[in-house]
């Protein structure tokens, strides 16, 4: 026989395999196309403009540990000089991961999350007069969720480094410590052939004052304040 019978039950077999083939295309090609968009509504939504306040998450469902007072964030803001500014300010890069992260979020709670807020160092915002981001979520009565994290830990001496900028009465000790640190390295009989304690003084209050001057000059010229009236300050030169 030149020709093989045709297999009705084996032709239905294909057309059911060949079916199932396109339909699985079609609906991954829809779950791209539906993910896609996803992300693209979510990163709309950290870069736009909101008014929401608050997310109506399932509290069930929240991690206890991720949960936060505006005090707590405040503090931290403070002790490393960070701002904690609305999403739409931040210029760096949200990481896939962190998108990811918002969409299992929203699947989780049935919701579309709004009001995204970030801490980061005033370098990573774009303010209006510019390491460790963090991405919040509003809750509601000063509580907000952490998202997620990304990028690098901060440095281990940040919280020391900008210590000095906590408060005025921190950067007096400052200036006092570094004028009588270069006061000991005046050589002796300088300016007189007697070492005294008076001598010592007068040198060490000139040297405050040209201390002093200078961090005065850097503060006014670049337009610098003290963590607590920065952290959630969209200024520049706030």
């Amino acid at each position: 026989m030149l020709f093989k019978p045709t297999n009705i039950q084996e032709q239905l077999y294909n057309a059911k395999l060949q079916f199932s083939q396109e339909e699985l295309i079609k609906e991954v090609y829809l779950l791209l196309q539906k993910s896609t968009r996803e992300e693209e509504r979510i990163l709309k939504k950290i870069a736009g403009k909101t008014s929401k306040v608050e997310n109506n998450f399932n509290f069930d469902l929240l991690e206890t540990d991720r949960i936060f007072r505006i005090e707590q964030i405040k503090d931290i803001c403070i002790n490393y000089r960070l701002r904690f500014l609305d999403s739409k300010y931040f210029k760096g890069e949200i990481p896939d991961k962190t998108i990811k992260q918002i969409k299992l979020l929203e699947e989780k709670h049935e919701m579309e999350i709004e009001g995204f807020k970030i801490v980061a160092p005033s370098k990573l915002f774009k303010l209006a007069d510019k390491d460790d981001p963090l991405l919040f979520a509003p809750i509601g009565n000063g509580y907000f969720y952490l998202i997620d994290k990304w990028g690098d830990d901060l440095h281990p001496l940040r919280r020391i480094l900008v210590w000095p900028f906590k408060n005025i009465v921190n950067l007096t000790f400052l200036v006092i410590l570094i004028s009588f640190l270069t006061t000991l390295f005046v050589p002796h009989g300088l300016f007189s052939k007697s070492n005294s304690l008076i001598e010592f003084m007068i040198i060490f209050f000139f040297m405050f004052k040209s201390v002093a001057a200078v961090v005065i000059f850097y503060g006014f010229a670049l337009g610098k304040n003290f963590n607590p009236a920065i952290w959630n300050s969209k200024y520049y030169n706030a």
